[in-house]
């Protein structure tokens, strides 16, 4: 008898390892758990907080030149930024699938939009970075910007794929007017990073791995002006490691530069020509950032498990973009850290390490009493390295749109699926060289 008892106990601990063992597995696996993903109460709410943002801040105001804007920041400093209005177009899609507006309610608003930024100035169809949010002029000093118009187009048409109708009529035309080649350096086979209209001349070349993937994709797919394979080889690709395999870092290693493309194409199942996938590229960075805030190598306070994610935002000094971690640049030190978190660094990656992501949203929403969560939610960094603990007074509208992607993403692949959708994306892929795995 107990022999018989010995063997049914095994049989139970066997059976019970091997169950938790799949569950883990199934948890930490990208967190493509599309049928049963895991959510809290705080990711919900930070969700429909990033939402609010996009829907409560625009100018719809139809007498104004500035209608269809979105601001940089809230509260605002008076610019509103294209990339903004990029992500704003996607939220309208996520709210309707959350129930948060009608799609009637999202139509209409992506509809003036478009229809009202069809008309403001750009250069060869590119947009400048910034307007002003009132009279829709262009910014002082703006440039005109390849990376933020491509955010833009993206966010446009992955709600043209979402609505239908005159939404993706008019999604399609300004994706059209846009003269990609114009843009290239010919020399190198490299985009340039900036132009200034003012001068007359391009600045800077997107030279190595960064954010920019999204632009390869809608240069290859344009019917229009479209860029030939060797624009997407031409750029550097350097391999670096901290705790974990080797992957193609960013120069500052900050954690945004592995997820913007990321928002919209689903990378999951494909490979390019080099045998790289950039999903599975993008695990890995996260990982490395995740370990690095673990670890602490540089002695902040702020740094720790659940308090991650380096990536640009606001800091105690200003805005800074050289935040990151290791790797970065070819194999050398980079980027410069004052202990600043932005809570977007993590949340952009819950589709990457969902179990390393999930932790956090309690962690923020009753950090320090719950000071971090703001209007729209979570403000857009903190920093416990000073004299006293200092929160950003304002959240970033490029913020609160990875946020909100990926969250949607990791919850239903909502954006994914009606981004892969649009015609262009099967010419992008052959173009590439891209194909996508059995």
């Amino acid at each position: 008898m107990k022999n018989i008892i010995k063997k049914i106990c095994i049989v139970i601990i066997v059976f019970t390892f091997g169950f938790v063992l799949s569950s883990c597995k199934e948890n930490s696996s990208s967190g493509n758990n599309k049928k049963n993903p895991v959510t809290n109460e705080y990711m919900l709410a930070e969700e429909e907080a990033c939402f609010n943002f996009f829907w409560e801040t625009q100018n719809i105001n139809e007498l104004s030149k500035g209608c269809g804007l979105i601001p940089d920041r809230y509260p605002s400093n008076g610019l509103a930024s294209i990339a903004s209005v990029g992500y704003g177009l996607a939220a309208f899609v996520v709210g309707v699938k959350n129930g948060w507006i009608t799609k009637e309610e999202g139509y209409d608003r992506a509809l003036l939009t478009l229809t009202k930024l069809k008309d403001i100035e750009r250069v060869k169809g590119f947009y400048y970075h910034f307007y002003y949010e009132k009279i829709g002029g262009i910014a002082k000093d703006s440039e005109v910007s390849n990376i933020d118009t491509a955010i833009f187009l993206c966010g446009a048409l992955t709600a043209g794929s979402y609505f239908k109708g005159d939404v993706e009529r008019l999604a399609n035309e300004i994706y059209d007017e846009v003269d990609w080649n114009w843009f290239i350096d010919k020399s190198v086979n490299q985009f340039y990073m900036s132009y200034n209209a003012s001068t007359s001349k391009f600045g800077g070349h997107w030279d190595t791995y960064a954010e920019q993937l999204m632009m390869y994709f809608l240069g290859a797919g344009s019917k229009t002006h479209p860029i030939e394979k060797k624009v997407y080889y031409s750029f550097k690709r350097y391999y670096g490691k901290y705790k974990g395999e080797r992957f193609i870092n960013s120069w500052f290693g900050s954690i945004f530069t592995y997820q913007f493309s990321h928002a919209f194409i689903d990378f999951r199942y494909m490979t390019d020509e080099n045998g790289v996938n950039w999903f599975d590229n993008s695990v890995e960075a996260t990982l490395a950032n995740y370990h690095y805030c673990v670890n602490n190598p540089e002695g902040f306070n702020t740094f720790m498990k659940d308090q991650w994610g380096i990536t640009a935002c606001d800091t105690p000094t200003g805005y800074s973009g050289l935040l990151g971690s290791l790797p970065s640049g070819n194999n050398t030190k980079m980027f410069t850290n004052d202990g600043t978190i932005a809570p977007c660094g993590a949340i952009g990656s819950i589709v990457f390490a969902p179990d390393l992501v999930i932790p956090c949203f309690r962690n923020y929403s009753t950090l320090l009493d719950g000071s971090l969560i703001g209007e729209y939610g979570y403000k857009d960094a903190f920093n416990f390295d000073g004299v006293r603990p200092w929160i950003a007074s304002s959240t970033i509208g490029i913020d609160k749109g990875i946020s909100l992607l990926m969250i949607e993403n990791y919850r239903s692949e909502l954006i994914w699926e009606y981004f892969m959708q649009c015609e262009f994306m099967d010419r992008a892929i052959n173009v590439l060289g891209f194909t996508k795995d059995s």
